[in-house]
This record gives structure tokens, sequence and C-alpha cells, in this order.
């Protein structure tokens, strides 16, 4: 764990090399928070943090074609001397949030958050403080506080893929699971959204901000 006096070592992965400049410039500007590194992308996230070994990682979600911001941050968790990750991102969805926090980020804050609130963000991620924005900490208590059934995590997974357009053979063969499993998974995820069709579960995941537009 860092101590006051410490230099906070930042890593900085997002695709878009415009959005990393900035977020660079803006916490270069706090004299005990140092950017070691940055990376567009999943392999090369991995390879910068195992070699600078930060304790923060900034990482945004999408990273363009490659793995995702979530997967990257299960990597990086296993690496053998695992930073912390704290998830900077435009996304509030509750798939994406579940995600994030199932693959073992620290915090979860957005990109419109004010620059002393990132600032305190790092710093708290890197003492290991839970750091949540506000409309985030909502989400998880709302899911907390449902006194309906809610989706698990492979039904949430199961609409990402039916938004994508995908039928029910695709779907099992996307998730190595028998289409009869992706039938069952269809029936709860009906039962819980009191929807009787595809696009009425999809189009209410959407609304209910489960899922992504």
């Amino acid at each position: 764990m860092n101590r006051s006096d410490e230099v906070v070592r930042v890593v900085i992965v997002d695709d878009h090399a415009v959005v990393r400049a900035g977020i660079r410039a803006l916490i270069e500007t706090q004299p005990d928070l140092s950017v070691v590194g940055e990376a567009a992308d999943s392999d090369t996230a991995v390879a910068v943090v195992g070699q600078m070994q930060p304790d923060v990682v900034l990482m945004d979600l999408n990273l363009g074609a490659g793995p995702g911001g979530a997967e990257t941050t299960a990597e990086l968790r296993d690496l053998p001397r695992p930073p912390r990750v704290l998830i900077l991102t435009t996304y509030d969805t509750e798939a994406d949030i579940l995600a994030a926090i199932d693959a073992g980020a620290t915090g979860y804050l957005l990109k419109d958050a004010p620059p002393d609130d990132v600032f305190r963000a790092v710093r708290d991620t890197a003492r290991g403080d839970t750091v949540l924005a506000p409309t985030v900490a909502a989400t998880l208590v709302r899911r907390a506080g449902s006194p309906v059934p809610l989706l698990t995590s492979r039904e949430v997974e199961v609409l990402e893929l039916l938004a994508d357009g995908l039928g029910n053979k695709e779907v099992a063969k996307h998730l190595l699971v028998s289409e009869a499993t992706v039938k069952a998974h269809l029936s709860h995820i009906y039962t819980k959204l009191d929807v009787d069709t595809r696009t009425g579960a999809v189009t209410k995941a959407i609304e209910q901000r489960i899922i992504r537009t």
C-alpha cells in the first residue's frame, strides 16, 4: 500500500490517443501522481503493466476490436504483481458495471467526472479503497435492494448477444452451451423482465440500462 509521501504510479489504457494524452496531462498536474505508461489495447496493456508495475491502471472499457476493459482487467489481476484497476469510461450500464467488478476492478468512474474527483479516485484506488461514481453506486444499491429476481450475469450476456442480432444457435455456439440451455435462459429473462419476445426483452433491457444500445 502506498504511503502518503509516495508517488502513485499510473498506467493509462484507452484506445484513443487523444484521450490518453488528455488524461496524462491532467494526471501529471498532481505532484503525487505520475503516468509511467500507456496502452491502446489489451496485449499492450499487459506488457506495459508487467514492465512498469504501476500502482493503478486507469482502464477504459472499449478497447477496439480486441478484448475489452473487463477482460483486460481480469488478466491484469492475474499477474504476479497485480495493479489495482480503476475503470474510467463513458459506459454505466448494469452489464458493464458488473463485468468490471467481477473482473476485479477496485473502482468505477465515468469520464465526465470533475478532475478533482479523478485525482481523489486514483489516490483512493492506490490505497485499496473502493471508488464508485454516484450512478454506479446507485445501480449496485438498486440491484441489492430489488424485490424482484435479478438477471444473472449469464442472462445479461445472452441479452447482449440478442441485441447484436444473434439467433439461438449462434448464441449457443458463442457461449459453448446447448440450444436448450439458451432457451431456458430466454424463458428466465422473459419472466424477469415481464416480456414475451426477444425484441421486447432487448428493448426493456436497454430502457432499464441493463445493456448498452
